[in-house]
């Protein structure tokens, strides 16, 4: 894309000049390469807010909000950007993302009450924005800091939340 700034030649003498912008972002991430691992875990939550009446959290959270909880099985897609070892053709290696995601979630959520059996949802409510976060904070830190990571989580096959969003 270009755009045409006035520039002064000399005292006397206006012109244009014709510059082109660069979209560095797009620019940089033009050589970049994302890998995404698919993976599944079996949770139960409840949605609530224990600063609001019994009332008030059932008219906003619903039947999410049973005091018995309830159960979703997830979908999560745990995508990974960066730039390609030259000397391996990788971003990272499938089997080194894999067992990060079964050690840092998988164990930690699959088969567990969120509200009851975590500790990253012992005050903070269990939505699926929420997990996805938490996800993202526990995998984060496992990585090169030159990656990028984006995580998916499918509550429903309907239903899904992707953080960060940009």
């Amino acid at each position: 894309m270009f755009k045409y700034y006035p520039v002064k030649v000399n005292k006397n003498i206006n012109t244009f000049a014709r510059i082109e912008i660069i979209d560095t972002y797009n620019f940089i991430r033009m050589n970049k390469t994302a890998i995404v691992r698919c993976e599944h875990f079996n949770s139960a939550h409840r949605l609530h807010n224990t600063n609001w009446s019994d009332e008030k959290n059932l008219a906003i959270f619903g039947k999410c909000n049973n005091p018995n909880y309830h159960g979703h099985n997830y979908e999560l897609e745990v995508k990974v950007i960066g730039d390609c070892n030259p000397e391996t053709g990788y971003v990272i290696d499938t089997k080194i993302l894999s067992s990060l995601i079964k050690d840092k979630v998988l164990n930690r959520f699959d088969h567990k009450n969120l509200n009851l059996d975590t500790d990253e949802f012992e005050t903070l409510n269990p939505t699926a924005e929420n997990i996805a976060m938490v996800i993202y904070n526990l995998l984060k830190p496992e990585l090169e800091e030159s990656m990028e990571l984006r995580i998916k989580l499918y509550e429903t096959p309907r239903n899904f939340v992707e953080y960060p969003y940009i």
